[in-house]
Order: C-alpha cells, then sequence, then structure tokens
C-alpha cells in the first residue's frame, strides 16, 4: 500500500539563506555540462577565537580545463571576503589560537611545506618542509608554542627533515598484507605517526616513534599536557580487521583507555580529564557516543545506538556537535554532555560541513542544496542559527545562480512491501508544458551507504534541463534514515535495494500521469551502476541505460578491489568458496543473457574500488549476447570522477550520459 497525501517541498532554512536565483520557468537557460567549468566551490572554513576573522579556501577550475586553483580568501567582521594568498595551491588554513598567525599547507616552491602568515600582514613564510615523508594534518598546542603533526612516513626513516639516500632499486611492489592497495594505486611501507615541532628549537621531535601502526585523529588536551589518539593495533589489524582504540599519551606515558572492545575513534576533548569518542560494536552495529573519565577510567554513554552517524565531532561552547546524513539533509546536532541525548539544532532542507565555533559564540560553516551550491554562512550564535538569523559571506556564484533556471526537489512518500516510508526526490522537466508527456530518468546512488538529498549535485539539474524527469530515492542502505533502515540490505544486494528503487519510480508514475512509461531511462554510478545493471537483467522496462563504476561480477571484484578478506567476508556472508551462491547469485554477469537495454558503460583505468575489469566483463557480456553497447574509459582516472575527477573529464561525462538518452529517446 502507497501512502497518499505526503507531499512536501522541503523549507529555505530562512531568508538569509536565499540568493535571488532563477525562477524555474521563463527566459533563463537551465545548466549545461559545460557550466560545471564556471562554477567556484568554498570549502575549509576557520575562524579566529574572538569570531571577527574567517578564512576559507576557494577552489576553481584552472584555464587548461585540467586541475583547480586552490587559494585562501578572508573576511573580517562579516565583510566582503577579500583574497588573502597569491599561491594557486593554498589549503588546510588553520588558526593559531590567539588568532594571530595562520598556518597552511602549499604546493608552492616544488613540493608541498607548512607556511605560516602574521594576520597583521606581510608575506607568508615557509615553516617546514620534509625531505621525506608527508604532513597529513597539523593542530595548535594551546599555547602555541609547539605544533602535533600526523605524518605519514615510512618506519624506517628516523629523520622526515633529511632526504633520503638515492638507491638504485627495481621497479617492484612486494605484497604480504590483505590491505595492500586503495583508491589511488598501491599502499607503500608509510605508517601516520605523530611528531610535534617546537616554533622554540625549530625542532621536529616523533612522538610515537616507529610504530608499525597509523596513529590518526590526534589532539592536545586543553591544557597541553596531554595528547589522545586513535590507532588499530589489533594483531590483524593489517588483514582488515576492523578494530581501533582510544590511547592518551602524557609526555612518556600512553596507556589505553578501558573501552569495550570493538572501534572506538574520533576522541575528542571535553576537558582535562574527560574525552567523547565515537564507539561501534562491530562493522554493522549503529553508534554510540561515549564520554570517559580519566581520573578513574570508566566511561558512561552520552547517546546509544544512534539512527545518525556522526561526522565532526568536536566540543565546544560546552556541548558536543556533529553533522550527520537525515531524511535528505546534513543537519548540525547537539550532545548534551550533561544528561546525554542530541537533538537537530539547524539544517533541514541543507547540507552543512565544516562547522567551527569561536570562543564568543560565533558559528561559521559551509551550506549547500540542490539549486545552492557551496557557500560560506555565518551565525552570531547557536540562537541565532536555530532562529535562521544568518548571513552569507561567501557565495561566488551569484551571477550565475541568477541568469540559470534551477528547481528545488519534489518530495513524495511511498512505502516498500515491508510497509517502511520512502522519500521520494523528484525534479520535474524544465519548463514543462501542459498536455505534453516526458521521459522520467532513475538515478541510483552509490552506497550502499550514504545519501543523497539536498546536496549541490549538477547532475540532477542538467537532465532536467534537457527535458527529462529524475526521480531518486535513498533505498535501503542508505544513511539518514535510520539504523534498520541502513541494516537492511545487509546479505540482500539486489534485493531490498533494488525493489525499493522500482517502488520510487512507480510511485513518480503513478503521481504524474504526464511521465510518458514508454520512455524509462536508468543510471547509477558505484553500487548505483551495480544495480544499473541488475536492473537491466530483472526488467526490459528501461528504453537505455548508463551503468557507472558498477560491479558485475563479485567473484571478481572480491578478488581485486581494495577491500581486503575479513570485509568481503563480513559483507557476503563468508568468502567465495563459503558462500559462492550469494557471490555468484547476485552478480549480474550470471544474468548478462536477459539482457535487451541498450546500455553505455563508464569506467576509468585507474578505479581500484570498483576496478575496470567489472566494466569489461559487463562490456564483452553484453557484446556477446547482442546489446547495442559501448563502453567509454577514461584514463588516469579513479573512482570518484563524478566529483573530483579532471573537470574536462566530468563534463565529458556529463554529456555523455544525456546524449546516450537522447540517443535513445523517439
Amino acid at each position: 500500500m502507497r501512502l497518499k497525501n505526503t507531499y512536501r517541498l522541503l523549507p529555505w532554512l530562512g531568508a538569509s539563506f536565499v540568493l535571488s536565483f532563477a525562477a524555474v520557468a521563463g527566459e533563463q537557460p537551465g545548466l549545461s555540462a559545460a557550466d560545471y567549468y564556471k562554477f567556484v566551490n568554498v570549502s575549509d572554513v576557520q575562524i579566529t577565537p574572538d569570531g571577527r576573522t574567517m578564512v576559507f579556501v576557494k577552489t576553481t577550475v584552472a584555464d587548461d580545463k585540467r586541475s583547480r586553483h586552490n587559494t585562501l580568501w578572508m573576511s573580517r567582521d562579516g565583510a566582503e571576503p577579500v583574497q588573502l594568498t597569491r599561491s594557486q595551491s593554498d589549503f588546510a588554513p588553520q588558526f593559531s589560537p590567539d588568532g594571530q598567525t595562520l598556518l597552511f599547507r602549499s604546493g608552492r616552491e616544488n613540493g608541498t611545506a607548512l607556511y605560516q602568515l602574521s594576520m597583521q600582514g606581510g608575506e607568508a613564510q615557509e615553516l617546514l618542509r620534509l625531505e621525506q615523508g608527508s604532513i597529513q594534518s597539523v593542530q595548535w598546542r594551546p599555547d602555541g608554542d609547539e605544533l602535533l603533526l600526523s605524518i605519514s612516513l615510512d618506519p624506517a626513516v628516523t629523520d622526515p627533515l633529511t632526504k633520503a639516500e638515492k638507491e638504485d632499486k627495481p621497479d617492484v611492489t612486494v605484497i604480504t598484507d590483505a590491505v595492500y592497495k586503495r583508491q589511488g594505486g598501491y599502499l607503500n611501507e608509510n605508517r601516520s605517526g605523530l611528531w610535534t615541532y617546537s616554533f622554540a628549537e625549530q625542532k621536529l621531535t616523533s612522538v610515537t616513534g616507529d610504530s608499525e601502526w597509523h596513529e590518526g585523529s590526534a589532539s592536545y588536551s586543553p591544557n597541553g599536557a596531554c595528547i589522545a589518539f586513535a590507532s588499530n593495533r589489533h594483531p590483524l589489524a593489517r588483514e582488515g580487521y576492523f578494530s581501533s582504540s582510544i590511547f592518551v599519551r602524557c609526555g612518556d606515558q600512553e596507556n589505553e583507555l578501558a573501552s569495550p572492545q570493538g572501534h572506538a575513534s574520533n576522541p575528542v576533548w571535553t576537558g582535562n580529564n574527560s574525552i567523547a569518542y565515537v564507539y561501534r560494536e562491530s562493522n554493522y552495529a549503529a553508534p554510540a557516543l561515549h564520554l570517559y573519565d580519566l581520573r578513574n577510567d570508566s566511561f558512561r554513554t552520552l547517546a546509544d545506538r544512534m539512527d545518525h552517524s556522526p561526522s565532526g565531532l568536536q566540543a565546544a561552547l560546552g556541548s558536543l556537535w556533529f553533522t550527520a546524513d537525515d531524511r535528505g539533509s546534513r543537519p548540525l546536532f547537539r550532545v548534551d554532555l550533561d544528561v546525554g541525548g542530541y537533538s537537530q539544532v539547524a539544517g533541514e532542507g541543507y547540507s552543512f560541513s565544516d562547522v567551527v565555533f569561536a570562543e564568543n559564540g560565533t558559528v561559521a560553516f559551509i551550506a549547500h542544496n540542490e539549486v545552492i551550491p557551496p557557500q560560506v554562512m555565518r551565525a552570531h550564535s547557536i540562537a541565532s542559527l536555530r532562529d535562521r538569523e544568518t548571513a552569507v559571506i561567501a557565495q561566488f556564484n551569484r551571477d550565475y545562480l541568477n541568469t540559470t533556471a534551477l528547481q528545488r526537489y519534489q518530495v513524495f512518500a511511498t512505502e516498500n512491501e515491508h510497509g517502511d516510508r520512502l522519500d521520494v526526490f523528484f525534479l520535474p522537466p524544465l519548463n514543462r508544458q501542459e498536455g505534453e508527456s516526458y521521459p522520467v530518468v532513475l538515478n541510483i546512488k552509490g552506497g550502499p551507504g550514504g545519501m543523497w538529498g539536498h546536496q549541490w549535485f549538477p547532475e540532477m539539474q542538467l537532465l532536467s534541463a534537457r527535458g527529462y524527469a529524475v526521480v531518486f530515492v535513498n533505498y535501503r542502505g542508505s544513511s539518514g534514515y535510520g539504523h534498520d533502515h541502513a541494516s537492511q540490505v545487509r546479505l540482500d544486494y539486489g534485493g531490498a535495494d533494488y525493489r525499493d528503487n522500482i517502488y520510487a519510480l512507480d510511485a513518480a508514475l503513478d503521481r504524474f500521469n504526464w511521465l510518458d512509461p514508454e520512455r524509462q531511462y536508468i543510471t547509477g554510478g558505484s553500487h548505483g551502476g551495480f544495480l544499473t545493471n541488475w536492473a537491466t537483467t530483472q526488467t526490459e522496462r528501461f528504453r537505455a541505460a548508463v551503468t557507472q563504476r558498477s560491479v558485475s561480477n563479485w567473484i571478481s571484484e572480491a578478488g581485486t578491489q581494495a577491500f581486503p578478506p575479513l570485509s568481503m567476508m563480513e559483507e557476503f556472508g563468508g568468502t567465495i568458496w563459503q558462500n559462492f551462491d550469494y557471490y555468484w547469485g547476485r552478480s549480474p554477469l550470471k544474468y548478462a543473457d536477459r539482457v535487451k537495454t541498450p546500455t553505455l558503460i563508464i569506467h576509468s583505468n585507474h578505479d581500484h574500488i570498483t576496478p575496470i575489469g567489472q566494466g569489461e566483463e559487463w562490456f564483452y557480456a553484453l557484446k556477446a549476447n547482442d546489446v547495442d553497447v559501448e563502453l567509454v574509459v577514461y584514463d588516469r582516472e579513479g573512482h570518484g570522477l563524478s566529483r573530483s575527477g579532471r573537470p574536462i573529464n566530468l563534463v565529458d561525462r556529463l554529456e555523455r550520459i544525456v546524449e546516450w538518452f537522447d540517443r535513445h529517446n523517439p
């Protein structure tokens, strides 16, 4: 049974969030693929303790369309931002505790180094350049006299400031661990260790020594006496075992927090003797928030079996804060340290990120949704944020938004076979004419974890501008709809996830009688690519399909992608030999002889999450079965082509998707 009369348009956060972007209908054109070259992104907002000065990274597409430029920009007292640095490779800004100095990393001067810039004026000065290894993160000690750095380095190297001796070595990689590659290629022997840098001595000192483990998420206690960090030191860590512990180091003394066995991560100091962290009993367990008391080596649970997965956990203004997926939005949540529990503060209809707090209560953050690209925001207090009294500090896309027609998503509800509510997101064709019928595209997100919704993702607007309606749903397996919803796809790939997408498409066809049932199309990437392949083996309803960075064969996928056997065993209920019928039975390749749908396959040859062989196997299978098929391979691109690929390739991908649908749109 379908839910009726539950149609809604999600509201704006408030008038100050609204830009005068173009009206939906009328003279203005819709979004085109080449518009991507015009878009300006903002990220990594930082704020001084007094709340007066903000710095952030502005990213633009380079003239060659193959790279991006990053510059630092500054706003004082909410004024229009001005460019702070001239180099086009600056990132990761961070203010000193007194707000007088800015640290940042930059690719200027032949390689990445750490720079410092006085906020009183002058040129940036190089502070620290490594000859070996790379800086992963930097944090100031509260007194400003020292830095805590996470450095990725070969454990055999004792001094990253000295050049490595040149040796004649063969071009070979020796692999012994199950965790041996990631997106980007084979892993090396480097480990992420902790180091301190003394300004007075201009000296770099190892904190954790030649550890064979990775240490991360490190931070100083408020008094600067201790350092907390997370590390997976389980004997099977390098085999992919899901484990992590919190360690506290005070001087030369190091202790592991006596938290339950499982995965403890993201430690955050809430005082000199208390640490909050995220805990999961197992990979598929709901998260919890614990607060550990170092004085008596005990913890209490602030929130248990959470339906939201905390991101960006931090302590400020006497509370804990995090962002999390929530029914298509990504709002800000507050955790009460005294009584526990958490509640939403602001963000419905938007996606929040990079939230930072000043000591005076000022809040800065990035916000975006389907019609507003990422913009820098500022509120004078949490109360102001809650009351929607916010100011736009930086929105570099105003001119574009004022001359282009974009549309908010319509959201309505339907149900799956268990009676669970599904939010269906719908975007009609731009400038739809009464009495005309229109094609519809089912666009399937990746994952299965994660969430689509009120985010800046121009692909949907492009399809709408080209005359297609777009439907998508956060199917079972997605985040943002509770732990039970996210868990239901486990050991049911191609089952619950596939059915939810079909329910959503059918609900749109039922609701909008101007959608042409003879012109249904389908696309998706990653897990959405797998489901696109799977759908064409289960039904002939789609006139054309575009499958992107997909999986076609779970057996070959298991042996070639970046996830180790332990991870695949947990996700698929055993090894290939223990549960062969499930691996093969949920592989689209098994049923490829059923496919009739014309299919465009988009893949990248440097993809290590769904390796290129998955696309090649699907191409071979469809060719062998006389299906209209094309394979497009992007050279030197990885799994993230749709969001972080080279701009010229990203735009070409968008054009090819729409062109394939147009080619099969009578």
